[in-house]
């Protein structure tokens, strides 16, 4: 069954995170959480509310958020908030360590999932788990 995951991200971590996206088994739609830049960019000069509406909406039909790990992404509070609003909706939820970085590690998010370091072969395992981990 295909899934729709949402990607958290600190986005100073992008380059590495785009490893994982162009892996070729998602679909860049704002459903897999990837964003233009500029639509976040606009969004921030709103304020608070409006990122935390382009962040739900982004959560909206998703079944697991997966957070791309890199060494500032636990001090992120938007990675919180997608985390806090990823357990209330019952999302599975799993984490990747980022491929080139070192840092304070995924102690913050293994609590609530299972953390790998990036395969791109066993990722679609990795959703499936955290999917009916979830119940979902």
């Amino acid at each position: 069954m295909a899934r729709k995951v949402f990607f958290s991200f600190h986005y100073a971590d992008i380059m590495n995170a785009k490893i994982v996206r162009n892996s070729g088994q998602f679909k860049p739609t704002s459903s897999t959480g990837f964003y233009d830049k500029s639509l976040w960019e606009e969004a921030r000069t709103k304020g608070n509310s409006a990122l935390e509406k382009l962040i739900d909406e982004g959560l909206n039909h998703t079944s697991v958020t997966c957070f791309l790990i890199g060494e500032k992404t636990h001090a992120r509070p938007w990675c919180k908030y997608e985390l806090e609003r990823s357990i209330e909706d019952g999302k599975g939820i799993l984490g990747i360590l980022l491929p080139n970085q070192t840092g304070h590690g995924p102690k913050w998010i293994s609590k609530h999932g299972k953390v790998y370091t990036w395969n791109h072969d066993k990722f679609p395992d990795w959703v499936e788990k955290a999917a009916k981990d979830a119940g979902r």
